[in-house]
């Protein structure tokens, strides 16, 4: 062959290369980075096209002599091209090092450094959870928020013909109070063609402890957002500015004034090529106006809730869990291997959001070991030494409580009740609508105790608790209310004064004593108020009034 069709061959295969591998770049948006499967598969995808495209104008210029010899396949034109043969050669090379990179990435050779990706410290039970009130604990799971956000925006008659509600529903603690917040998406690509130039004008912010459900419009319009299209699509805005770094999953947040953001972590890793991933850098876009600002991890603001997704930090525990004795331990004897139970859920403490899930032993056990804490801003992982039922056995007694309404359990949350390990969780009705509340103890997941509010599920399990003689019946239990005041009245009692107080679904009265508890002075009828109190009867001591 000519020397000039031989180079008319490698221009043609090289340029069709380049624009069907500028498309998958394009849409798939893969990071340039040896550390990145993506770039690997990418390069691999580009040889692979340039091999095949090669070999296809080879076997069209072959083609009289592929007619005078029936037998001439491609494997023998592929042959007779150097080019072509070599790329051949080369794709197969890039497989074998991907291949065996991953290999010599994996917890298979390198176990000790897998099981040394978290520092794992041990909690006070007692000291660490009591801290935790009503008012911060998110009681709804995702599927109700999903489902009163969609309730709200049907009713939103200026943005239902042209939006939807996204499905992001990221949980955060804004301002102290556990919430869901989730973007609009444009309804579809002609209703997006209508409004980008505004961009999208509200957010949806559920509080999950009050299922209070607010659309929060904004003066400025989201510009930058997964509904996007084009350079305003927030992956490829990011890629286009950051195309070395590998993004994990990004989150969606407001900040304390309400201003939302896109919190993108960046990914690196620590165990070779694509082994023992963890954050490095953190990227903050303003979704409304695109400005940017990149952090080390360990400098991320503090009302950022979400670096490090619930799988990840998953992962660092069963690798934790799993490997002390080494890989093949995992496999035969097991011996002293622990999981992470098959949910997980949050919890808001200390202004962070900590993901919750149990740990159990491997092998299909039904019993808990303990659970652990893990803060999503710095990857904190606290470990509690609690044995008893595991979460889905406890999601069965709870339903085996109200069997004959068909109720469905959520998935439970492990807190401190009358200093008893105890799971909380909702039960929902066929509509997904929380219809009562469930308390499980333990240790003796038979104490079962359900109420339609927090306070009568908690004074019904305290009571049970009492019977079983799992607290003592003369000692005074201590609770946590949360909640709108309905009624506040002023007494003197022995010359002191008392604030009386009730709250929006309690039967309860509160006793604030003025002379201990100044700050209730500040409160009116229709303020949001969290206490923590001792059970008495119908009147109830306050011992703590929560900031």
């Amino acid at each position: 062959m000519k020397k000039s069709i031989k180079m008319k061959i490698s221009l043609i295969s090289i340029a069709v290369t380049l624009i069907l591998g500028g498309i998958y770049y394009y849409l798939a948006l893969p990071a340039i980075n040896i550390h990145s499967e993506g770039f690997w598969g990418f390069i691999i995808l580009l040889f692979i096209i340039l091999t095949i495209t090669s070999a296809v104008m080879q076997r069209k210029k072959f083609h009289e002599v592929q007619h005078a010899d029936k037998k001439l396949h491609l494997l023998k034109i592929l042959k007779q091209s150097k080019l072509t043969y070599g790329l051949s050669i080369l794709t197969a090379c890039l497989i074998a090092v991907f291949l065996i990179g991953s290999i010599l990435s994996s917890p298979i050779v390198n176990a000790k450094q897998y099981q040394k990706l978290i520092h794992i410290s041990d909690g006070d039970f007692k000291e660490d959870i009591k801290q935790i009130s009503y008012n911060e604990i998110p009681l709804l799971d995702r599927d109700s928020a999903s489902l009163l956000g969609s309730r709200k925006m049907g009713s939103m008659v200026e943005y239902v013909s042209q939006f939807e509600v996204s499905e992001h529903y990221s949980q955060i603690n804004y301002n102290n109070r556990p919430v869901r917040v989730t973007p609009l998406r444009y309804g579809n690509l002609f209703k997006w063609l209508s409004n980008r130039r505004s961009g999208i004008p509200a957010y949806m912010k559920i509080d999950m402890a009050t299922q209070k459900v607010e659309c929060v419009k904004l003066s400025k319009g989201i510009k930058y957002t997964d509904a996007e299209h084009f350079g305003r699509y927030i992956y490829r805005y990011l890629r286009l500015r950051f195309p070395t770094y590998i993004f994990d999953h990004i989150n969606f947040e407001i900040d304390e004034d309400g201003i939302p953001y896109w919190i993108c972590p960046a990914i690196s890793y620590k165990i070779g090529l694509f082994g023992g991933r963890t954050i490095k850098n953190t990227v903050i876009v303003n979704a409304v106006t695109g400005e940017y600002k990149n952090y080390k991890v360990e400098d991320v603001p503090t009302w950022v809730d979400r670096v490090y997704s619930s799988e990840l930090l998953i992962s660092y525990y069963d690798y934790y869990g799993s490997l002390k004795h080494g890989y093949l331990n995992t496999l035969f004897s097991q011996k002293d291997c622990l999981q992470t139970t098959e949910g997980y859920n949050y919890i808001a403490l200390n202004d962070d959001v900590w993901m919750y899930t149990g740990v159990t032993s491997v092998g299909g056990d039904e019993s808990l070991v303990g659970f652990i804490l893990c803060n999503q801003r710095t990857a904190e992982t606290k470990y509690y030494s609690v044995s008893g039922a595991k979460e889905y056995s406890a999601m069965q007694s709870a339903e085996g409580k109200v069997q004959n309404l068909g109720y469905n359990a959520t998935f439970p949350l492990l807190l401190n009740v009358a200093n008893e390990p105890t799971y909380i969780l909702t039960l929902k009705d066929s509509a997904g609508l929380v219809k009562k509340y469930a308390m499980i103890n333990i240790e003796q997941y038979t104490v079962v105790a359900t109420g339609d509010t927090i306070t009568e599920c908690e004074n019904n399990y305290i009571t049970q608790l009492k019977n079983s003689n799992l607290v003592n019946k003369d000692s005074e239990v201590s609770g946590n209310a949360s909640g709108v005041i309905s009624k506040i009245a002023q007494v003197v009692i022995d010359g002191n004064t008392h604030y009386y107080v009730m709250l929006e679904g309690y039967k309860e009265i509160f006793d604030f004593n003025v002379s201990e508890k100044i700050r209730i002075i500040q409160y009116d009828i229709g303020d949001s108020i969290a206490f923590q109190y001792i059970q008495g009867g119908d009147v109830c001591k306050v011992t703590e009034l929560n900031s």
